[in-house]
């Protein structure tokens, strides 16, 4: 028994010992794949995790002279603050609406554009209409905005169909029930186009003979996407929605802090504009990284929990 015993650990240690190897000259084999990773592995360990050292100021009264190290340690005194703080309510709660009915609204759209886009055969016709849908999202936000002041305007093209109808124009910038529609919708039209590549990649890759074959059986063109088109891009479906929901709470700071007036604020307020303003603007380092510390914590909590439920959902498949 002490003899079997022995020869199983020399048999487990030279399957080790040979996985090892294996995994050695894979690696030696191939080595210019992970050279052309190396850059991004560098980008991300220099922009994204070493930063991260610096959220340690929202747990101390930072001073710019004393340095992180030097500041006070005040532990959740901001966050305390924060969530205290009587606007935390309305900006909590505007940055979460606006980020659920973008969400609600905006995810869809991109897979029925790539779902009609497949149904196209003509090449030349869907390579125009695909430029078409892609241009918004090369369209800067600035632009963006300013479109959106011009033709929101009280004497833009569309106040003036309203006004030949009702007699006066609506004061779309200035009305904070108008803000969170026209963001969305706005930001819809820029993005869905852009989003679409992802699906239509995936449709591209669906045997033309499943299409052939449901015809022959009498599917009609609803019953094909249904059951060929979906089901393909239904993985690639679950990952997205898993990313977005994972960021949730992080609105567009430029679009919306270019958006705001001082008569939509109470709709356009929201925490990444707030974070500016408490951090750049009035010089609150501290306080400004634990609001925006709470927001990411949040988003990761909304990403785990998201996932826990898609996986339950689509048979296992989720983002991890």
């Amino acid at each position: 028994m002490q003899n079997l015993t022995q020869a199983e650990k020399t048999d487990a240690r030279r399957r080790s010992q040979n996985l090892n190897h294996s995994k050695f000259h894979f690696i030696r084999k191939n080595y210019f794949l992970y050279l052309l990773l190396a850059p991004a592995l560098i980008l991300t360990l220099v922009f994204k995790y070493i930063p991260m050292y610096g959220a340690i100021i929202a747990f101390k009264d930072f001073n710019p002279i004393q340095g992180i190290w030097g500041s006070d340690w005040v532990g959740f005194k901001y966050f305390t603050k924060f969530l205290t703080s009587p606007n935390f309510g309305d900006i909590f709660l505007n940055t979460l609406k606006i980020s659920f009915y973008g969400l609600i609204l905006g995810f869809p759209v991109p897979i029925i554009l790539a779902v009609m886009l497949n149904q196209i055969r003509k090449a030349g016709i869907k390579k125009n209409v695909q430029l078409a849908l892609y241009a918004p999202n090369f369209i800067s936000v600035v632009v963006v905005v300013g479109m959106i002041f011009i033709f929101m305007s009280p004497t833009g093209p569309i106040n003036q169909m309203i006004s030949s109808m009702t007699g006066k124009p609506l004061m779309f910038m200035s009305d904070p029930a108008y803000f969170r529609s026209i963001y969305i919708l706005s930001g819809i039209w820029q993005a869905a186009g852009w989003s679409s590549i992802i699906y239509v990649a995936a449709l591209a890759n669906v045997d033309p003979e499943l299409h052939n074959a449901a015809s022959l059986d009498g599917a009609n063109i609803l019953q094909r996407i249904r059951h060929i088109d979906l089901p393909t891009i239904r993985p690639i479906m679950a990952i997205v929605f898993i990313l977005a929901a994972g960021g949730i709470m992080s609105v567009g700071f430029e679009k919306a802090y270019l958006m705001q007036t001082s008569m939509n604020l109470p709709a356009s307020e929201i925490i990444p504009t707030y974070v500016y303003k408490v951090g750049l603007q009035s010089g609150d380092y501290a306080y400004s990284a634990a609001v925006g510390l709470f927001n990411s914590v949040i988003n990761v909590i909304l990403m785990i929990s998201v996932n826990f439920v898609v996986k339950k959902l689509n048979e296992g498949e989720g983002l991890y």
